[in-house]
């Protein structure tokens, strides 16, 4: 999932806050703005299965 929200990826070395964009740079310090979204899913997840069944004896 691609989010249009992107962060600074040097805000923890240039700024004292996050700063976030819409663009593909920092508006403050030109660096590259990454993704600001985690990944919603990693296929390789060595507790998913753990967590499904978790997840389905809850509704139950």
């Amino acid at each position: 999932m691609k989010s249009d929200i992107f962060v600074c990826s040097a805000w923890r070395d240039e700024h004292p806050r996050p700063v976030y964009t819409l663009s593909t740079t920092c508006p403050e310090c030109g660096a590259e703005a990454v993704n600001s979204a985690p990944a919603p899913f990693n296929p390789e997840d060595p507790h998913g299965e753990y967590r499904r069944a978790l997840k389905e004896r809850a509704r139950e």
